[in-house]
């Protein structure tokens, strides 16, 4: 039976949806779920969570809880990360820096990403040695940000089985679906590109070609400029890309945003207003997960019944087509090896993998539209000299990193964008030691 260990147990948000899907496999059942992190607190919360789940159902499932990774790791068939080193207090740190920039932004790149990467990357490097004297022949699914700075170091850095995932292609196809009004499941779809940043290369209803109609639908702006137009708000930046390069991009518009140079520019106010652009707001973050924490809690006290729908996430779906050999077909993060034929060899992309009992094979797409390899490009450059820098602990590659990132270097000086690097290692101390 599998053994499925997920690290980072204590974010709930992945954890319970991880744990709700693989018992709602029959097949999956009778193994063993490992919740792993460095915090006892919130583990001990999603522990009782599982346990109580697999009691109301009846099941037998195995469910373990502990702070050691190495105990954890033992033995793992499939191993989820889902950890962010440093918590909300580094984020915050990062945050009072990069706020002076104007450059309050996402997980994925620009400062905050970089930067968390370089607090990331080694912790998952250290999994992964541990996982290739554990259980070297198991599989390695990160769902943590920065997603393809992650990948591509694990990729070039170790020996393991790795994918990573992101939930943004289902979601943007639902999306879409919604604005041409039929249903999801009535729709088919070709992704590729990098992480956050794929295109719809073939967008389909029924088997014909929905592109047509989309842009149709979308002449009207209220369309994708309502509140609940996607799952962020607003949808105007990505519509706006959309009618400018010819595809639609797989996130949110405040992500796409932040990729490239047109949407936010310093002492624009009215920008801001235009695309309907939301800040960072860590507070409310902070206040959410804290009311999270505590209905789950009571639900786990009370005689509340926990719903057992599946969540959409492709994660245990994979491990289900890995143990039976039913055969899956999803969009998942890996290494380019000629999968898109105009991207650099060796980068990380989001390309759909077909999926059975003999593994997780990615698919061939060959060039992008040359348009949308440009933009992806501008993202990978920051992205590997990011994975260099933090590996070789090179302060020198990091800020380049910056240098070249789109947004980054649509706003700053290059004496400016050395100043913020400084700051941001010195607010990051603890975890930058060794750097040079």
């Amino acid at each position: 039976m599998a053994k499925i260990v997920i690290i980072g147990a204590g974010s709930h948000t992945f954890s319970k949806k991880l744990i709700t899907d693989t018992l709602s496999y029959p097949e999956l059942r009778n193994g063993t779920i490992t919740l792993m992190d460095i915090v006892e607190e919130p583990l001990e919360l999603i522990a009782a969570f599982a346990r109580k789940l697999a009691a109301q159902q009846g099941f037998k499932t195995k469910i373990e809880s502990t702070t050691d990774r190495r105990e954890a790791l033992a033995d793992a068939n499939y191993v989820f990360t889902t950890i962010r080193v440093g918590g909300q207090q580094a984020y915050q740190a990062d945050l009072a820096v990069t706020s002076k920039y104007e450059l309050n932004t996402g997980t994925t790149i620009g400062p905050i990403g970089v930067f968390l990467g370089t607090r990331q990357v080694p912790v998952i490097l250290d999994i992964c040695r541990e996982m290739e004297e554990l259980c070297p022949d198991a599989y390695l699914i990160d769902y943590s940000n920065p997603m393809a700075i992650i990948s591509w170091a694990v990729h070039d850095y170790t020996r393991i089985k790795s994918i990573g995932l992101c939930h943004s292609v289902q979601g943007t196809a639902a999306t879409l679906a919604k604005y041409i009004g039929v249903p999801y499941e009535e729709v088919s779809y070709w992704v590729a590109g990098i992480n956050h940043m794929s295109w719809f290369l073939e967008f389909k209803w029924r088997g014909q070609d929905a592109y047509p109609l989309l842009k149709e639908k979308l002449k009207d702006h209220a369309v994708y400029s309502a509140t609940d137009a996607q799952w962020d708000g607003p949808d105007i930046v990505r519509a706006e890309v959309f009618k400018n390069f010819g595809y639609y991009v797989t996130e949110s518009s405040t992500i796409m945003a932040e990729f490239v140079p047109y949407f936010r520019k310093r002492n624009r106010p009215e920008l801001f207003e235009k695309y309907k652009l939301r800040g960072v707001n860590s507070k409310a973050t902070i206040k959410s997960q804290a009311d999270a924490d505590t209905e789950l809690k009571r639900q786990i006290e009370s005689d509340f019944k926990f719903p057992t729908q599946r969540s959409g996430e492709y994660a245990i779906m994979i491990v289900h087509a890995l143990e039976t050999g039913t055969p899956l077909r999803v969009n998942a993060n890996v290494k380019n090896k000629a999968l898109i034929t105009n991207l650099p060899e060796g980068c990380c992309v989001e390309v759909p993998c077909l999926v059975d009992r003999e593994g997780i094979h990615p698919c061939y797409v060959g060039d992008l539209p040359p348009q949308l390899a440009a933009l992806n490009r501008t993202n990978i450059n920051c992205q590997e000299l990011a994975v260099r820098g933090i590996v070789e602990k090179d302060k020198t590659k990091i800020f380049q990193s910056l240098l070249v990132d789109p947004l980054t270097s649509s706003l700053l000086t290059i004496d400016e964008t050395h100043q913020m690097v400084d700051e941001l290692f010195a607010a990051g101390k603890q975890y930058l030691k060794g750097y040079k």
